[in-house]
């Protein structure tokens, strides 16, 4: 298990992970991430469309703070929860991009103590 882990932390240091195929002839929207823009196809995730522009992870655990990402991409285990456009506790797995898109991650509890 750590052996797996390990190259799992270099695959996505190395920026391995999550690459789009082949260029799309999709339309390209930009949304922001924490006040920084970030390009998307059309049809994209919100966590597929970050992890794929380089974000290391999309929240922090809401005790430990460790951070973490999405797992599952269908939305069953809530490892993707973002704020997104002013609303808090958002599948960013199953919520496509939009133009325009305010995108953030939320305070873990331990944070907002």
């Amino acid at each position: 298990m750590v052996q797996l882990l390990k190259v799992l932390n270099n695959s996505i240091q190395k920026g391995l992970m999550l690459k789009r195929l082949q260029k799309s002839q999709d339309k390209v929207v930009t949304f922001w991430f924490e006040e920084n823009p970030v390009q998307a196809q059309e049809g994209e995730s919100v966590a597929a469309a970050l992890l794929i522009a380089g974000v290391k992870y999309l929240r922090n655990a809401q005790v430990s703070a460790k951070p973490r990402m999405p797992y599952c991409w269908m939305g069953v285990c809530y490892e993707c929860l973002l704020e997104i456009d002013g609303e808090q506790n958002q599948q960013s797995c199953l919520i496509t991009v939009k133009d325009g898109m305010h995108v953030r991650r939320q305070l873990p509890a331990i944070e907002k103590i």
